[in-house]
Formats: C-alpha cells, structure tokens, sequence
C-alpha cells in the first residue's frame, strides 16, 4: 500500500493531549509561499521538494522533503508558523522530527548514506525570521525508527487497502435504489457521471423535486473505482441538504444485495457537535481532549466498521471512549470514502479537507448543493470584523498583562475613527459643509430608490457605514502587538476559551489584511461613541475559490437556480471551459399556473399604493380557490403592512406571519402550520429562511405571491459592490442587483411545485416582471399569462 509520509507520522506519531490552544497555523497558502521564500534563498545546489520514496515493512512511501543541500547531505523540513517559535509545544514538535527522520531514513536507504544532518527548520512568515534545528543522525538509528513507525501502521494500511479494493469491487456494480429514475434524473446522472469520469467542472440547474441529491451522489460513486477516485465531498449550505445527503446515502446502502462497504460521515459544526462549549480544546482544560490521541485508535477502529458516521453515531462512539466528538469527526474524514460536510470545509481559509486534500495528494470529486449559495457563504468566508465595544468590554476580564497591547489598539482605532468619521475643523471664513460620499450609479435613476448620503457627523453621534478607498492601515501594528501578546500570555497560562476566540478573530482579520486587494472593500462604522467596528468585507469570491476548483479532479454544483452560467462562472472562479446544462423538467406547464400582475408597482417608493391593490389580488385567488399560500415580501415592513391590511381585510381568513428572530422551533411551527386539512395565508420575507429549503408538497402549499423583484437595497454597500462588478466583469447592475434578485424569486416560487401530483399557482407582482430580460430568467418549463 502506498502511503504519504506526514499521514504515517500523524497516525503513528502522535500520543497524549489534544492541543489547540496558541498555534494558529498559516493557510495553505501561505505556508506555501513561505516554504518557497526559505528555498529561495538556498545555495544553487540545493535541490528543493526533493522526491524520496521507499518501502519499510511492506509499506510504499512516499513524500517531498523540503529541501536536500547534497554535497554537505543536509535535509531540511521547514514549517511555517506565525510569531514566536516557543509556541510549538513539544507534542508538535515531536511530530516534525518524526517526519524529518522518515525522510533522512528514505535518502540514506536510497544513496546508501551511512550518516545525514536533519535540520528542521521553522519559518516564521510574519516576522521573516528562520529558526533552525540541526542534528546529526546515523542511517542504522534512522531506520530502527521508521520500522516502529510502519509497524504501528501496517495493520492499519493492510485494512485501508482492503476495505479500498472492496469498496471499488463493490462500486462496480453499484444499483440505482429504485426501479427506474424520476423523469429528468436519469439526464442528470448521465451528465454527472461523464463530467467525474472526464474531470470537468459541472454547473447543473435542475428543478426541486427531481431528486436531485440521489441522482448526483449514485453517479459520482459509480465513477469511483473508473477513475481511482479517493474522496467524495458532498458539500451543502445548509443543515437540511447534509440530512437529505446522510438519507440518500443510507437509501443506497439498503438497497444493495450484498452489504457494501462505504464509509461515510457528516462533519458538524464545531458549536453543534462541542461537548463542553465553555472549555478550551486543551487537555489541561477539557477532559476529553485529555490523552484524546491515546485513545483515538479505538475511537476510530470502531468508528470505520459504522458505516454512516452522522452526528449521533460520533457522540455515540466519542463518548464511549472519553473523547470529544467534534475531533474524532475530523480524524475520521482521513478515511471515509463519502464526507457530507458544510462548504466552508472546503472553502474557507482554514478549510480541513482541502488541506486534506494537498498533503494526501487525494483524487477528489466536490458535489455541492444548493450551489447558489456559495457566493454570499464565500464572501462570509473571506470577510471579518473587528468590533470596539468587545475588545472594550473584554479589557476588564484580562489579565493585566494583556491591557497594555489592547489599550494601545484602542488608541489607534481612536485615531482611526477621527481621521475618516469625525468632521475636519472648518476654517473661520468658510462654513463647515457636508461630504457626499455616494457612488455613481449605472442604473437608471427612475429604477432606484436613492440612500441615504454618507456624511460625516457630530461627535457621538450614529456615523453609519461607510467604505474606505484604501485599508486602514492605523490598527496594523497595534493589532500584532495584541495577537503576540495573547499568544505569549497562552504558551505560559492555562489555555482560556475566551482569549483563544479572541485571538482567531484578531489573526482571522490580519490575514485578510495581508491579502487585500481589489476583490474586497474595508468598511467602518460607528452606532455611538465606543461602538466602532471595522472589517475587510470581500466583494468578489472568484480570487480565493479558483485554487479549490482547480484542486478538484471534477466539481459539480447543482441548484435549481443556477442562471446565468456567467454569473457564477465568474464569481466564483470557475474554470473557463466549465459546462452548464439545463436539464429536463418532469413538470408540465399545466401544473402551474404562472401570472404576472404588471399594473402593480413594488418599489419603495410606491409600496403604500401597492397594498391595496395587493391585499385585493391575494383575496381574489384565496377566495377562487382556498387552501395554503404563502407571500413573500422584501422586508418585514412591508411585510406587516400587507398582514394589517388584508387582516383588517378578511378576518375570518387565518394568517400567519414570519417573525424577526425566530428559534428553531418557532421556525418548525411555522413550516407545520401548513397542514393539508388547513387553509391560511403566510406571510415570509423573500429570501429569508422560508423562502428556499422548504418542502410542503400536495395541498400543504398551492399558490405562492411574490409581490417584489427581490433586488438588494440601494444602500452604498450595493452602490460600491455594482462599480467593482463593472469594473471587472462589465455586468454591474446585472450582478449585483439583478440576477441575485431573481435567484431569491424562483427560489420562493419553487416551494408550490415539488412533485409531478403537485398543482398551484404563483403570481408575480410587480411591473418589471413583463420586461424580457426579467422574464429570460424565468424557468423555461413556465408559460407565465400577463394579468
């Protein structure tokens, strides 16, 4: 079996505590370009990535060591690390140098060396500082090593590369759960499975109900063994697509003949799947992160034989072993063959399985969901905030080493604020004059509700947000001070929880910062005096994603609203040959009766006048026909205006209303209340929480209004977020009002239809909805009827 050298030391290599505490790592990224800085600067003999390879106790590994100087037979291993070097405690440190001795162990075996020197040596990419290690090691000693690392991992390699030839046997001949696919399915299938099978890139719109999550996961498993596929990554933005994910998983389980085995777990988020929230992840404070690593190997001997690893079969299998569930989930995505899993596993900067992904050098396949999704979730991703009154309110509860650094960042923000949010001093002769600060609009005038302008105000007072034609760059040297300070407070205290979130909220913005560009903008604010927050928000999602797709040996993103192909294409970074297919409709247009009532306006400044004639358009078709609709409005303004008028309208009628705020389960009464022996009207906002996900199938939903185009409000945000848009796509209406807009509309109009039995109607208000380049966007299975 072959196997990569930092996998055997990981597995082998590692006992006692779990320590996430003061260690925040470069991204890969960044740990890349600093081991190409350190190589750079070598003599030219020095051969870097150096290739070594061997076989030890019927193990073939494999690995790059970072760096060979031949003829003094130096190897080098460089890590990256940010700040002082005496925060890699001795666990982590272990580890290196167990990696390093495999690899001396590989070049002395290869070139028949009797000795070599093994320097290791730690780059610290913020302070451009090397810190080497050197010892000299003999190739008999170096040996001995390597064999009691491969003897603790045989066994294991032996199973992995079983269960590997069974699980591709298996897929061979992998049947579909049902008799026969859904009308469209079976297009889709076929066009997921050439795409895995030739290593594309897939944007694939296919409507709700076609059974979409089954008809992309059966395919993509069956191309598996074809093409020596190590993983598949289900990815979803939503905790609803991984449950649908987890069902259509255990669907083809049971329909096997023969049991088949494929493993599969459900990573959740750290604050979903965290036993003890309060504690940091430290053995010294959590006690199942004490000896976490001297107990894994049970932990996961048993997980591997469960088949489908969700949630509560994790808990189930930690607790029993006096781990932490959250971390054995983790562990055990090195070696499931299907990980469903949130996309900013993959995604965001510190994603766990592309890193994954680069040091197994693993043939993966990413399937995501929901897909249209992924360019807000990304710029979520790639965004971060620094908020004033928390850093103030945490000053009282740190250690009084802490307040110093965290006084001097108060300072510079003080300053910050002063320089861009106060008003300057008018000079005697000339009185003080606002500062219009709005943006050229490309957009028609008569399309638009204009912002309020952004001006500069009193001190004190609620100065809003505004956006920055340049980074702040006051905050950055204070900021290191404080981040260096938290992380030589932690190296020498008990690990606390509170300064741990702290930290990774203050590096999480200094690595944006270090990356800014073009693709994000900064914004400052302040609500009142000592309420300031500052953040770098990304615009542009393209420029970090295109490595993860390029990563990927095939990528499919699936939606039922995935129009224009462009639009993604661009924003997310897509590859340019990327295909994107519309597949067939099993509904019929006489399923659905689509309307557009274009002598209504929606726009804000005609929303008063549109309620009436509003509340009479809802009335006439709950009247013709009764039974469960849903209007989706744009905010929840409007959306209470529309409930008092047609309450006061029509009392007899039961209304229901979404509400700001709502728990989980004041969420799940709302969705229930929609029973088939019931008839109501609800009231949501269009693109909030009831707006997509939802499944209320047959009588529970017949008719929907969607009584706005859904377009993002005209606020300098918008206006700032259009310029970029033309700047470097010259689609800046379309891509940042337009085409977002019209995603949320089919999005709500798609909870009515969602089996082939399903019939209803969707009518939507609003004039602009009869103009062609709104209507191109439409479905093509509709025929929307003017009214």
């Amino acid at each position: 079996m072959k196997v990569a050298v930092r996998t055997l030391c990981e597995f082998a290599a590692r006992s006692g505590d779990l320590s996430h505490r003061y260690t925040p790592a470069p991204t890969a990224e960044e740990g890349m370009a600093g081991h190409r800085l350190v190589q750079s600067r070598r003599t030219l003999d020095y051969q870097a990535e150096l290739l070594l390879e061997g076989e030890c106790s019927g193990l073939l590994l494999s690995g790059r060591a970072d760096g060979y100087l031949p003829y003094k037979h130096i190897l080098e291993e460089i890590k990256t690390h940010r700040g002082d070097v005496a925060r890699i405690g001795p666990a982590q440190r272990t580890l290196h140098w167990a990696q390093l001795k495999v690899y001396g162990a590989l070049l002395c075996a290869r070139d028949n060396l009797k000795s070599v020197t093994l320097r290791l040596v730690y780059f610290d990419i913020v302070n451009d500082k090397e810190t080497r290690l050197q010892e000299q090691h003999d190739r008999e000693g170096l040996w001995h090593h390597l064999e009691a690392l491969c003897q603790r991992f045989r066994y294991w390699a032996e199973q992995e590369q079983h269960h590997r030839e069974l699980r591709d046997s298996s897929l061979l001949s992998l049947s579909f759960p049902y008799a026969q696919f859904r009308q469209g399915q079976r297009q889709l299938a076929e066009n997921v499975y050439k795409t895995v099978y030739t290593g594309k890139t897939l944007m694939l719109q296919a409507p709700t109900g076609i059974g979409k999550t089954l008809g992309v996961l059966y395919p993509a498993l069956t191309a598996m063994p074809r093409k020596a596929l190590d993983r598949l990554f289900f990815l979803t933005a939503r905790n609803t697509g991984k449950q649908l994910a987890v069902d259509a998983a255990r669907q083809l389980l049971r329909a096997q003949t023969e049991p088949l085995p494929l493993r599969i777990v459900e990573l959740s988020a750290k604050d979903n799947a965290c036993e003890h929230p309060t504690l940091a992840c430290s053995g010294e404070s959590c006690p199942l992160a004490k000896g976490f690593f001297d107990r894994l190997a049970d932990a996961r001997a048993e997980a591997v034989q469960s088949g489908v690893l969700d949630k509560a079969s994790l808990r189930r299998i930690a607790l029993g072993h006096d781990i932490c569930p959250y971390f054995l989930a983790q562990e055990m995505a090195r070696w499931c063959d299907v990980v469903i899993a949130d996309v900013n596993q993959y995604f965001d900067q510190q994603a766990m399985l592309y890193s994954l992904t680069l040091q197994n050098d693993w043939q993966v396949v990413t399937l995501i969901d929901e897909a249209h999704n992924l360019i807000n979730r990304a710029r979520g991703m790639y965004s971060a905030e620094l908020h004033q009154a928390r850093l103030k309110q945490l000053k009282k509860q740190l250690p009084a080493d802490l307040k110093k650094p965290l006084e001097q960042l108060q300072r510079k923000w003080r300053e910050l604020i002063r320089s861009e949010l106060e008003p300057p001093q008018p000079d005697a002769e000339e009185p003080a004059v606002a500062v219009d600060e709005t943006f050229t609009l490309a957009t028609p005038a008569a399309e638009r509700t204009r912002p309020e302008t952004n001006q500069r105000q009193r001190k004190g007072e609620d100065l809003g947000q505004i956006y920055l034609q340049q980074r702040p760059l006051l905050l950055d040297g204070a900021l290191a001070r404080l981040i260096s300070a938290i992380i030589d407070y932690l190296t020498d205290h008990p690990a606390d929880a509170v300064l741990q979130e702290l930290l990774f909220e203050c590096i999480g913005y200094q690595r944006l910062a270090e990356t800014y560009g073009d693709h994000s903008v900064a914004g400052l604010s302040q609500e009142q005096k000592g309420k300031a927050v500052t953040g770098i928000h990304n615009l542009i999602p393209a420029d970090f994603l295109a490595p993860r797709f390029i990563t990927s040996h095939a990528t499919v993103l699936f939606s039922a609203t995935l129009a224009p192909a462009a639009y993604y294409r661009d924003l997310l970074g897509l590859p340019d040959n990327s295909l994107w297919l519309d597949t067939d409709s099993p509904f019929r247009a006489e399923q659905l009766q689509v309307r557009l009532v274009n002598r209504i306006s929606t726009r804000y400044k005609d929303r008063q006048q549109s309620i009436r004639p509003m509340v009479a358009r809802i009335l006439q078709q709950y009247r013709q026909a009764p039974g469960n609709y849903l209007v989706y409005l744009s905010s929840f303004a409007y959306l209470n205006a529309v409930y008092d008028a047609l309450k006061k309208e029509a009392g007899e009628i039961h209304l229901n209303r979404q509400q700001p705020g709502m728990s989980d389960s004041e969420r799940q009464a709302f969705i229930d209340s929609f029973q088939e022996d019931r008839q109501q009207i609800g009231f949501a906002v269009l693109g909030g929480v009831f707006a997509e996900g939802i499944d209320l199938p047959g009588q529970r939903l017949i008719g929907v209004f969607v009584a706005t185009l859904g377009l993002p409000p005209y606020d300098h945000y918008h206006e700032l977020l259009q310029q970029r848009m033309q700047q470097r796509f010259e689609r800046g209406y379309d891509y940042t009002y337009l085409y977002p807009g019209m995603q949320k509309v089919i999005q709500a109009a798609g909870r009515v239809i969602r089996t082939t039995e399903d019939t209803g109607v969707v009518e939507l208000i609003d004039d602009r909805f009869v103009r062609a380049e709104v209507r191109q966007l439409l479905p093509g299975w509709w025929q929307p009827q003017r009214v």
